[in-house]
């Protein structure tokens, strides 16, 4: 009797999910994943090295002209790919192009822009654009909150599974207490 042995990114996600990779991670992975075994016409990754993956990698560069943070990513995808699931090992000769990094400086909101954003907003957008520029919580960190996270005696907030699955607390600013908890009032009555 033949074992039924999961699909390919079946097998990629169980092992995403046994790692406890974040869901976005998994759906770049599955993403980068799919992208490589298309570019070489369906060939199944066992039959595949560091030959393939090179020739990828470069293609990503030289036709598609994605940034070098871009490669790296599709390239970490792979090497997870061959390294978890295929249980293969690559050797480190993998023939690269790489894209030029930017040596740009990143654009950031003044104080002024940040705070004329934050007027335009009503309601539980504001509440959601105070929580990013007052607590320096990410925006999925936000929307995931819970009122248990929210300790008003102490104003912080404790922010659970983080990135790198961490928990860490933070400051809740004073300006959003009192229409933190009306909303929640209002939220608990609905």
């Amino acid at each position: 009797m033949t074992e039924n042995k999961p699909k390919l990114l079946d097998q990629v996600r169980q092992v995403i999910r046994i790692k406890h990779y974040s869901l976005r991670t998994e759906e770049s992975y599955i993403n980068w994943i799919k992208r490589f075994i298309f570019f070489h016409n369906k060939k199944h990754p066992v039959e595949m090295g560091e030959k393939e993956i090179g020739e990828f990698i470069t293609h990503l560069a030289k036709n598609k002209k994605v940034s070098a943070s871009t490669q790296n990513q599709a390239l970490c995808a792979i090497v997870f790919l061959y390294k978890n699931v295929l249980k293969k090992e690559l050797n480190d000769t993998i023939s690269i192009y790489w894209s030029k990094r930017p040596k740009k400086l990143p654009v950031v909101f003044t104080k002024s822009e940040a705070i004329e954003v934050l007027n335009r907003l009503k309601g539980v957008h504001w509440l959601v654009g105070m929580l990013l520029y007052g607590s320096g919580l990410r925006l999925s960190e936000s929307l995931e909150l819970r009122v248990k996270d929210i300790d008003f005696g102490y104003n912080q907030i404790i922010v659970r599974d983080s990135k790198g699955e961490k928990d860490r607390t933070t400051m809740l600013p004073q300006k959003i207490v009192q229409p933190l908890k009306k909303h929640l009032i209002k939220v608990k009555n609905t």
